[in-house]
């Protein structure tokens, strides 16, 4: 086959595969979450044993201790950065607000097209960290914590789902969605890890049992 035609060829099934992937017959959804790779399954499973073991303690927690959304760049916060990494063909106005784009939430599956339908999910919770530790920390740390892109612990989820979720930990709270929970364990246990906070022997138990058949 000549040259020429081969590169048409090859053009026009590239854009037959994008126009599939676009109206979601291909295999996953129109816009998918950009949450920063957790280690391997193995990987977890190591560190979890690292992990000490203790009951948590809430006394003196205060969401406040944890400053949030903090200026990333320019006129953008926190949330603002995870809703544009996060979102597909997501457009924002001068104040870095999302006037549109797509959402899909990998907790329950669902796709959203309006910001306010999305929240930013603290995949170990605040209140989880501070339960584990956090509560020794300087604000300084507890604001890194409340505010990391580099490790996985911020990402774009359906509102409502976020607010069932809580401040509850994988003993009493896993996403819906059986396809995505060792992506999400095997995110808990690297943040937990890389904070040097605890679990609960109940926590600790579950992460184990979902991490087993990763």
């Amino acid at each position: 086959m000549p040259k020429f035609y081969a590169r048409r060829r090859l053009s026009i099934v590239a854009a037959l595969t994008g126009l599939i992937a676009s109206v979601g017959l291909f295999n996953g959804p129109t816009a998918s979450a950009a949450l920063p790779t957790p280690v391997s399954a193995a990987t977890a499973r190591s560190y979890l044993a690292s992990l000490d073991v203790r009951t948590e303690n809430r006394t003196g927690y205060n969401r406040d201790l944890f400053p949030h959304w903090i200026t990333i760049s320019g006129s953008c916060n926190t949330r603002e950065t995870v809703l544009k990494r996060d979102g597909s063909n997501v457009s924002t106005d001068s104040s870095c607000y999302a006037t549109s784009g797509s959402w899909y939430s990998p907790y329950d599956g669902a796709t959203w097209y309006a910001a306010s339908d999305v929240d930013i999910d603290h995949l170990v919770p605040l209140a989880e960290a501070w339960d584990s530790g956090a509560g020794a920390w300087s604000t300084s740390r507890r604001q890194s914590f409340a505010n990391d892109l580099t490790r996985p612990q911020l990402l774009a989820v359906t509102d409502n789902v976020n607010q069932a979720k809580g401040d509850q930990d994988p003993a009493t709270w896993m996403p819906s969605r059986s396809a995505y929970r060792c992506t999400y364990v095997r995110a808990w246990v690297q943040v937990k890890y890389y904070y040097d906070l605890s679990v609960d022997s109940a926590e600790k138990s579950a992460l184990q049992g979902y991490l087993a058949s990763c």
